[in-house]
């Protein structure tokens, strides 16, 4: 029983996007109707805390690579070799002010 209403919270609520309040109050409600017992229901509000801090930080990550991967493709400076040329320019900068 209790794998079945896990499974049906994933799917209906998306795990990526459970708050602990939105758990606890479906899971209080199936308390309410008898469905499962508090045992069950706060391991439950656990076990889908856990999964969703996973998925949360499974995604993030994806995102991540993904943008990665594009801003590489498109051939844009990252942030750090952009703070390169900024520095060097600069430096050249200073250096042509200097000779002046």
């Amino acid at each position: 029983m209790m794998n079945l209403v896990k499974k049906s919270m994933l799917i209906g609520i998306g795990l990526a996007t459970l708050t602990r309040e939105k758990v606890e109050q479906t899971i209080d409600e199936l308390i309410k109707k008898g469905e499962m017992s508090e045992k069950e229901g706060k391991e439950a509000v656990d076990d889908l805390m856990k999964k969703s801090k996973e998925v949360k930080k499974e995604l993030t990550e994806k995102v991540e690579k993904t943008v990665a991967d594009t801003v590489k493709k498109l051939n844009i400076p990252t942030r750090e070799e952009f703070s390169e040329l900024k520095e060097k320019v600069e430096r050249m900068v200073k250096s042509e002010k200097s000779k002046e």
